[in-house]
């Protein structure tokens, strides 16, 4: 009893080895679908982030000062920043996947109009610091930036209702892609303003809006039905169903710091704006912004990495139901005979990420678990002595099977349901061996054992 026992232990540290190797696979498979994803967005455009529009000066004092009866000529330079008073958004956004050999990511194609309004530009207007100084002002720009120019596919701009021509660049500190129109002094110092633009923007995984405007109203439309809304700002109202989503949001300057983010360290150099990941959002190195992040549902090495994290359970679970019929039935299983069994467990992991590769998750999850109940069912009957015991045998590992389909399926509620399902599988083997006398068992099964030696 003792030597199988060792050889037991032996046998699931070799299963776990395998099922480590297998973890292994699925994670490089998940790095190269990564490297895949990165090389369609260096190739195409990444994640894309919009700040603006707004109006922006660059603006140099200079003055004398005297040290030790010389006269020097001092200079600061600054930026004098105007953000709309109002700021309205509207935007479709349509996703096509976009595949580099086994893997695909989706990419979006925004089409979008964007409204700003300027009630007052007093903000332009520049106040000297130091008695008798010169200033000298460059020309008003007004500008619109995104984190990936190019993923520009066209823009337009009409203000106050004339054409404008677009040149690229913002020529503004952290947020230098984009495009700019250069505004006469006269037209930038009148009020009120109005800038309508119209933009064309790919890109891929999400989109995010820096709400710079003292009023930001945004309503974003798509084909995608599996959004992730995210950053500092949820939207207000939304509506998800398979045709795509609806989602509006309303954000006022009182509850943000965007407008003096930008406006105090933009033409220095200062933040960033956020990714729609929400990468440097918990560390405060990024500009306030809210998100939509595409996710993609069928992400296959994800959910064949939960799976694999099942593997030992199943192992373990298959292991007692043998044992069971072993001691029950007083039959002998070798222990090859267990590793055959726990190899054929750990085999339905990986044909489930390599069909997977290939197929829909849930047609390769179905292949791969109808093989192995297949195999261990028609192995059982002979491992077992008779198909009266493989047949239970096969049922109770397609039981497993469909059970961590389900638990992959509801990832919220998956640890509820698996905790309540191992509670079920222990409670049936405690009423089913309630009446075994162990003691007894165990006796004569030690003459038999060594008969049979």
């Amino acid at each position: 009893m003792k030597s199988k026992l060792s050889s037991l232990a032996l046998v699931l540290l070799l299963l776990v080895a395998a099922l480590m190797q297998i973890s292994a696979v699925v994670r490089d498979r998940q790095l190269y679908r990564n490297v895949a994803i990165q090389g369609v967005a260096q190739s195409l455009a990444g994640a894309q982030t919009l700040t603006g529009p707004l109006i922006h000066m660059a603006c140099t004092e200079e003055w004398d000062t005297r040290v030790d009866k010389e006269t020097r000529s001092e200079r600061r330079e600054f930026h004098l920043v105007a953000a709309p008073a109002l700021l309205t958004i509207k935007g479709n956004s349509q996703l096509e996947p976009r595949a580099r050999g086994l893997h695909a990511t989706q990419v979006f194609n925004l089409k979008a109009q964007l409204v700003a309004q300027w009630t007052d530009t007093q903000a332009l207007q520049p106040v000297a610091q130091h008695a008798g100084s010169r200033m000298n002002c460059g020309q008003p720009l007004l500008m619109m930036a995104v984190s990936d120019a190019r993923g520009i596919r066209h823009a337009s701009v009409r203000i106050g209702g004339q054409p404008a021509p677009l040149k690229p660049g913002t020529f503004f500190g952290a947020y230098p892609r984009g495009v700019h129109a250069p505004l006469p002094p006269s037209l930038a110092r009148s009020a009120p303003l109005e800038a309508q633009f119209e933009l064309e923007l790919v890109g891929t995984q999400g989109i995010s809006v820096v709400p710079l405007g003292s009023d930001t109203h945004v309503a974003l439309r798509s084909n995608w039905p599996h959004p992730s809304f995210g950053g500092q700002f949820l939207p207000v109202e939304r509506k998800i169903s398979d045709q795509g989503f609806e989602a509006s949001w309303r954000v006022s300057a009182l509850a943000s710091t965007a407008q003096q983010d930008v406006a105090g360290k933009g033409g220095a150099g200062g933040k960033g704006a956020c990714s729609p990941l929400g990468e440097g959002a918990s560390r405060g190195g990024c500009l306030e912004a809210f998100s939509v992040t595409f996710v993609d549902p069928a992400n296959t090495y994800a959910l064949s990495d939960r799976a694999t994290k099942y593997g030992l359970l199943f192992i373990g679970l298959t292991f007692l139901a043998v044992g069971l019929f072993e001691f029950m039935q007083a039959l002998r299983v070798h222990p090859i005979q267990y590793f055959l069994v726990g190899a054929a467990m750990s085999m339905f992991f990986l044909l489930l990420v390599s069909l997977s590769e290939h197929m829909r998750f849930d047609a390769a999850y179905a292949i791969a678990s109808a093989s192995c109940v297949l195999l261990l069912g028609y192995y059982a009957s002979y491992m077992l002595g008779s198909w009266a015991r493989g047949l239970p045998f096969g049922l109770g590992i397609a039981t497993l099977y469909g059970m961590l389909f389900v638990l992959l399926q509801i990832e919220q509620t998956a640890l509820l349901v698996g905790a309540v399902a191992l509670f079920a599988v222990l409670a049936a083997i405690m009423l089913l061996t309630r009446r075994i006398d162990w003691y007894a068992r165990f006796r004569q099964a030690a003459p038999a054992g060594a008969a049979a030696a």
